[in-house]
């Protein structure tokens, strides 16, 4: 992995078309929310159906912590959906199969000349791209496990969710002032009356 995708880096923007055929930037997906990000080898590898099938399972947990995930795999467009489906994801998959993302981050599989994936990677991605926690899944136990991500997801949104520990200094006093900023969702309420009142 490219030596400045380490925790505090930020992780490229890429723009790649998902299984829908649309194109979608990382960036967008991501809102102002965590994200889990999959470079994944492809349908081609259990590993990667195992680790997906695990992760959709835990998917309604994922979407009520408001968190993000998204795949990003050299499978070509038909390929994708299919595993896509397999697995029961609902969230994007993003397909790559001329390699930019492989060749930009220095993670060819040169062990597997046949396929020419990615070294299979997972990372947990705080708002704006910023790498919290990085896992190497080239083999199966380097992935993370659902209970690892929890905590990962955990710790990086206590660093950036204002309104985590609604006893904290301020929090209260803001709230009853009528200054929503710092809590989530009323944020975007204050942003938007705030725009409507110019």
């Amino acid at each position: 992995m490219r030596s400045d995708i380490r925790p505090g880096g930020t992780f490229p923007d890429y723009e790649l078309p998902d299984h829908t055929g649309t194109l979608r930037r990382l960036s967008e997906l991501q809102g102002s929310d965590p994200l889990i990000l999959l470079l994944s080898r492809g349908h081609y590898c259990p590993k990667e159906h195992q680790q997906h099938l695990e992760l959709a399972a835990f998917q309604s947990k994922i979407a009520v912590a408001y968190t993000q995930i998204v795949t990003i795999a050299t499978d070509e467009h038909h390929t994708l959906q299919e595993f896509r489906l397999s697995v029961g994801a609902q969230w994007p998959f993003l397909s790559d199969p001329g390699r930019t993302v492989q060749r930009d981050l220095q993670i060819q599989e040169y062990t597997d000349p046949v396929h020419d994936p990615m070294i299979p990677h997972t990372l947990v991605l705080r708002p704006g791209l910023i790498v919290h926690r990085l896992y190497n899944g080239y083999w199966f136990w380097g992935r993370p496990s659902v209970p690892e991500l929890w905590q990962d997801l955990r710790d990086a949104s206590s660093e950036f969710r204002p309104d985590w520990d609604l006893s904290a200094p301020g929090l209260r006093e803001a709230w009853d002032a009528g200054d929503h900023s710092a809590f989530h969702g009323w944020d975007r309420r204050a942003a938007a009356a705030a725009a409507v009142a110019d």
